[in-house]
């Protein structure tokens, strides 16, 4: 018997992805969540083969839960729901060491198929995302760059940033100038934008 974990933040879609691996004869929901802080507790917990998670999810996105899960059990496979407007986020599901990436309007029938073939060992990318991803350009922020525009992103503010990351204010607003510009975006929110549907962040 498989049995999964399932993280997923809207209720109705939850139940019926819930209800639908059930119906598998070798699939077993151990457990279903709304929140990306409680895949870790509830993988430690079930010990499940893998965990199943939208990779938009609350408190922590699915692909920061996908890397802790993969530090603190690494037999533990991960699948990660997506929609085809994020193709940039394949790249750093690959470095967050995902198992599988599935498109969110895949069939059914195509979940569950996913789920065996990303247990017996495979790495699977669906392949319109595949597709996509080509097209996307790299990430010109650094790493520094790329930490203080998430943060933004979460609503931080620049002297929560600054304490944060021990800087200080005038550095970070630096920072975010930089980040504007080398995304070629019209302000902060664009600049987010962009890089959100870019996976960059």
């Amino acid at each position: 018997m498989i049995r999964v974990v399932l993280a997923e933040d809207v209720h109705m879609v939850r139940g019926a992805l819930v209800a639908l691996l059930n119906l598998e004869s070798d699939i077993e929901v151990v457990a279903d969540i709304d929140s990306g802080a409680d895949i870790l507790p509830a993988a430690l917990e079930w010990q499940p083969d893998i965990v199943v998670l939208d990779i938009d999810l609350p408190e922590i996105d699915g692909l920061t839960a996908a890397q802790l899960v993969y530090e603190r059990i690494p037999q533990c496979r991960t699948l990660v729901l997506t929609n085809l407007g994020q193709p940039g986020n394949l790249g750093r599901a690959l470095n967050a060491h995902v198992s599988g990436f599935l498109l969110k309007d895949a069939p059914p029938s195509q979940l569950s198929e996913t789920i065996r073939r990303v247990v017996a060992g495979e790495r699977v990318v669906d392949p319109q995302l595949a597709l996509a991803a080509w097209d996307v350009r790299e990430n010109p922020l650094t790493r520094r760059e790329t930490e203080v525009l998430r943060l933004t992103a979460k609503g931080a503010a620049v002297i929560e940033i600054a304490s944060d990351l021990f800087l200080s204010p005038g550095t970070v607003q630096n920072y975010l100038t930089a980040i504007v510009t080398k995304v070629h975006a019209r302000n902060r929110v664009d600049a987010i934008r962009i890089a959100r549907e870019a996976g960059w962040i």
